[in-house]
């Protein structure tokens, strides 16, 4: 295996053959283009936008092998010809994905966020709830701090505060002495915080689309049941979870914060009395990084 494309960070020198080259930088019949070729790639795994972009997709069929990759927008617009389903294949996290991306042949797949040797420590029950992600208008945190707020829960805040104006609109609500704000956390850090959490607790905004949330695979990993509000069928948290795992609601858009946030509080109280162990274990069956990239290469 070989890694292409800049390097961000260094913890993988020592460990891979890094090919700091860009496909769309490639000039025809040049050494850089010959040296790829010789490697003999048998399949590509690359970022969506990539596939539509005309200079990528010129040196990829020189290169003659198969293309996968993973739909994590809700919006990108891809070139008409960018997926033939066989020899270039997309693959989508949800139905709901599934049905917007329809004309590019996709397929159904559950994103696995980790890499090989990075499995979890043993499953314990946790004692208050988590939340996890960026700060803002689509990821509506108040509402999983609200449905704690109702049950008497200690819930923590994880992750960066992207939207100022967000938190001021709902400054009360965050500042209630239940809260703990933890900030943003990667890594162990990050795991352990989750694993710690006795109910992962999951929002979005009525009109966000989820395009393949991370944060599913990582908290049944770690053992941490799931409670998550949608907001209509077929969305990334119905593909993942399973009643072994979690709870999820569908939400009525055209019902108040409260209303959503009270429902969100039953699914809560169902997700509180579910296994630790028994979720960690679907979760490491579920979102097996083996399995995962297999998928994406097998035919």
């Amino acid at each position: 295996m070989h890694l292409l494309g800049p390097g961000w960070l260094t913890d993988l020198e020592d460990q891979w053959v890094r090919k700091p080259v860009r496909l769309e930088d490639i000039t025809p019949g040049s050494l850089a283009e010959r040296d790829l070729k010789s490697a003999g790639y048998d399949l590509l795994v690359v970022g969506h936008e990539y596939p539509s972009r005309p200079a990528w997709v010129r040196t990829w069929r020189e290169l003659d092998c198969d293309v996968a990759t993973f739909q994590h927008s809700p919006t990108f617009r891809h070139a008409p010809t960018a997926f033939d389903g066989d020899r270039s294949r997309l693959h989508c996290y949800s139905p709901e994905m599934i049905e917007r991306y329809a004309a590019h042949n996709p397929t159904a797949e559950l994103a696995v966020h980790l890499g090989l040797d990075e499995e979890e420590p043993p499953a314990v029950k946790g004692r208050d709830l988590v939340w996890l992600g960026r700060i803002d208008e689509d990821k509506a945190p108040h509402l999983a701090v609200r449905a704690a707020q109702i049950l008497g829960r200690r819930i923590h805040i994880v992750g960066p505060i992207f939207d100022e104006e967000y938190l001021s609109r709902h400054e009360t609500t965050f500042a209630s002495d239940h809260v703990e704000w933890v900030g943003e956390l990667g890594g162990a850090a990050k795991t352990a915080a989750i694993a710690e959490g006795s109910v992962f607790v999951y929002t979005y905004a009525r009109n966000y689309v989820e395009a393949g949330a991370a944060v599913f695979g990582e908290s049944l990993r770690a053992g941490t049941p799931i409670a998550a509000l949608t907001w209509r069928d077929g969305t990334c948290a119905q593909a993942a979870l399973c009643d072994r795992t979690g709870a999820t609601i569908v939400g009525d858009p055209a019902a108040d914060d409260e209303s959503a946030a009270h429902a969100l509080a039953q699914a809560i109280e169902h997700a509180s009395s579910l296994d630790h162990v028994e979720v960690q274990a679907t979760g490491l069956a579920r979102f097996d990084p083996a399995s995962h990239f297999k998928a994406l290469a097998a035919l």
